[in-house]
């Protein structure tokens, strides 16, 4: 029997909520018996902190009220200092979630009227379908702000998330787990419908959080989903590495797929539209074009595409030919010959390529090769002309990933607004009025179109990361507590006395080594990738960009003001480095996944007094340049991330210091050595290059992390005591299913 609210007269109980055992992130909460775990680790909460968090998960998504609060948990006749308790209470509950009153995931206070549980719930043991109620809204835009319609019903399916990325060099590149720093954060999902409309029935297929679709437009990743009606075919994380997964859609149940050695990072684009074989690449490599390979939804052999190399592809509908993109060019190449031909020429590089069912018209996500900005593209395939879908929304588009329902009546695409990824559809082959299908505040994406009329599939990612030290003495990685917990690419001044890090969105903050003096560096609207220390301690030469623009130097004081943009070439450029004697900055090109540039990439250094720009000769095909504390070197990458280079300043030649896969070098502060991150070596060590002899040595990896709790990590900077310091990430992911069979009449304003 469900329990009525007496104050609201709403039931307290939703049908996610009607187990004793439920669960939320990695924790799982008994609301019989009052007990808290943690990923299979009990967690000390009190009676009265516990009573309040049961009756914020029976109400999972509705706003609780102070009031409510005291009558079900004090009673009416229990005389208390009721502010200070509840205070006191959210705290407890907060400090055992390991959450945050100003970026809360669990618990969100609003002001003068109580606290709402916002992370997704799940029922324990019990299969996960959710039938949304019916309501009045009116479409929004994707990019517009403004607050999201309220429903009457949450969707509390066990969901995760994924935020705003920000790439690291060599590790989003690749789908094997080497992803970007993701803001944790958690939520509900609200779908949108018209009133009249039959309610939209969603269920949660896998359980084991282990799924990898994490869609990353800034490193050109779109890991895909596909079925043949009775299987999902998609990447999923195991001990750290992406395999190539089936995953029986009426179970859930996850098989990993044989594939040989040339493909070692699947990353799926598409399936035979006779549901056979599945079209993929391996991405376990920096370069933008990749070979293709035909496999077999069995696994265990592969067939590679002609010796063409693409970016993306897709099976043509007469399932005889393979649609590619490479470059800004569409081709397609005969199975029977291997011969390719001229498709279309497109403004930038093509992803997600999708046919409407009839195969009259292709639509497409168009990545601007500079910026990396992305929208919705389409080509008639008897006029071979393209043209945007959408209107650009905000500063620039920001919608990806579409793909038709298989009975042609919508299109389902993912678009980036107000910080989060929901996913929206069309009416068919319509250009305007798409209406949200999720509404956050989690992310949603790569939707797969399903086999039955109006059924798609689309992942939902928890993301939770934090910042590890590495002690050499346990051989063990232990997470930093206090303001720098959630840190990522982290700096120590050369007296080591001040430290500067990038949190979860994109800001650079700077703060004494003990936590106080805090100064946020850079506006909300910037996003760093990496800050460069003066020898002075006085400035910071920044990479950053502001949205829809080029990667640029920016240069700004530590004690705060406006970041100084040193450049006004409108080209990508990266990692800024100061001379010893403070007067030069080095930096160099990007690699082309983060945005191709219109010049070759070399190391070139910026005279800051001047304002001349030369060339380091013969670095030509170099990037990602570090100088050496003392002046002597300068380090820096191939393009292909498989050379360690060293330039000796006084001499002016280059020497292949080590052959490694290698990302994000940093000095060693007495420059006797340099760290960098061997992000394609089995465990993806982090390893110590001694100058100039080049020898190297693994200092931690993979292994020195908890066993089965860490989805990917990346290295992000070295402790005053040269310690490797890691950005870990856990990752709870999983596979939905949703109905989309509604009239469409009713979806038109």
């Amino acid at each position: 029997m469900l329990n009525m609210n007496p104050l609201e007269g709403r039931y307290m109980n939703s049908p996610a909520i009607l187990s004793s055992r439920v669960s939320f992130g990695l924790f799982e909460a008994d609301l019989k018996s009052g007990e808290l775990w943690k990923a299979g680790h009990q967690v000390k909460l009190q009676s009265q902190p516990f009573k309040i968090l049961a009756v914020l998960l029976e109400n999972a998504g509705e706003v609780v009220s102070r009031e409510e609060l005291q009558l079900r948990v004090w009673g009416p006749d229990v005389v208390v200092d009721f502010e200070h308790s509840l205070g006191s209470a959210i705290k407890k509950i907060r400090e055992a979630l390991d959450d945050s009153a100003d970026n809360p995931r669990f618990i969100q206070t609003l002001s003068r009227r109580g606290y709402r549980f916002i992370a997704p719930v799940s029922p324990l043991n019990t299969p996960v379908e959710v039938v949304s109620q019916s309501a009045s809204v009116t479409p929004v835009e994707p990019g517009q702000q403004g607050e999201s319609p309220r429903l009457d019903m949450v969707f509390s399916a066990h969901v995760g998330s994924t935020a705003q990325a920000w790439p690291k060099y060599g590790l989003a590149l690749l789908s094997f787990g080497l992803g970007v720093a993701v803001a944790a954060t958690a939520c509900s999902v609200w779908f949108v419908q018209p009133r009249s409309t039959p309610p939209l029935r969603t269920s949660q297929i896998t359980q084991e959080g282990r799924v990898y679709s994490s869609v990353d437009t800034s490193f050109e990743s779109f890991p895909a989903t596909v079925t043949d009606g009775t299987r999902l075919f998609t990447s999923s994380i195991e001990q750290g590495y992406d395999v190539l997964s089936e995953v029986t859609i009426s179970t859930g149940e996850i098989r990993i797929l044989p594939l040989p050695d040339e493909i070692a990072s699947p990353e799926i684009n598409d399936i035979s539209p006779d549901g056979t074989q599945l079209l993929v690449r391996n991405h376990l490599s920096p370069a933008p074009e990749k070979p293709l390979w035909i496999v077999p939804i069995g696994g265990g052999s592969a067939f590679r595409v002609s010796s063409i190399l693409a970016h993306d592809a897709t099976w043509m509908p007469d399932g005889r030919n393979i649609l590619y993109a490479s470059g800004n060019q569409l081709a397609m190449v005969s199975l029977e010959t291997g011969k390719s031909t001229h498709f279309a020429t497109i403004p930038g590089r093509a992803f997600w390529l999708r046919w409407s069912p009839n195969g009259k018209l292709l639509r497409f996500t168009l990545i601007d090769s500079v910026n990396h900005a992305s929208s919705l593209w389409e080509i008639s395939g008897s006029q071979r002309t393209a043209r945007s879908v959408l209107k650009a929304s905000g500063s620039s588009p920001n919608e990806c990933c579409g793909v038709w329902t298989a009975s042609g009546k919508f299109f389902v695409f993912q678009a980036l607004s107000g910080g989060r990824t929901d996913l929206w559809m069309l009416k068919g082959a319509a250009t305007s009025d798409p209406v949200r299908v999720t509404n956050g505040p989690l992310f949603y994406e790569a939707p797969a179109a399903g086999r039955k009329a109006d059924q798609i599939f689309f992942v939902a990612h928890d993301y939770h990361s934090r910042l590890e030290k590495y002690d050499p003495q346990q051989k063990e990685f232990a997470p930093l507590q206090g303001f720098l917990s959630h840190a990522d690419h982290v700096s120590f001044s050369r007296d080591r006395q001040s430290v500067v890090w990038i949190d979860p969105v994109g800001r650079l903050w700077r703060a004494k080594v003990d936590g106080s003096n805090r100064v946020q560096l850079t506006p909300e609207s910037m996003r760093v990738f990496l800050a460069s220390w003066s020898p002075d301690g006085h400035q910071l030469a920044l990479m950053a960009r502001y949205p829809g623009q080029t990667w640029q130097i920016f240069l700004v004081n530590a004690d705060g003001g406006s970041p100084e943009r040193l450049m006004k070439e409108d080209r990508n450029v990266a990692d800024p480095s100061f001379s010893p004697d403070g007067k030069c900055i080095t930096f160099g090109g990007v690699p082309d996944l983060m945005g191709q540039g219109s010049t070759p990439r070399s190391v070139e250094t910026l005279d800051l007094p001047s304002g001349r720009i030369s060339e380091l000769p013969h670095s030509e095909g170099l990037f990602s340049p570090r100088w050496s504390p003392d002046g002597h070197y300068i380090a820096a990458l191939t393009l292909d991330q498989q050379k360690v280079m060293l330039y000796d300043v006084a001499a002016q030649t280059w020497k292949t210091l080590a052959v490694t896969s290698a990302a994000d070098p940093v000095w060693a502060s007495d420059g006797k050595a340099i760290y960098i991150h061997a992000y394609m070596a089995p465990t993806e060590p982090v390893c110590r290059i001694g100058v100039p002899d080049g020898r190297i040595e693994e200092v931690a990896s993979l292994k020195n992390l908890p066993v089965g709790t860490i989805a990917r990590y990346f290295f992000s900077g070295i402790a005053p005591d040269n310690s490797p310091l890691v950005h870990a990430e856990t990752d709870i992911s999983n596979l939905y299913t949703m109905d989309l069979n509604s009239k469409p009449d009713s979806y038109t304003r």
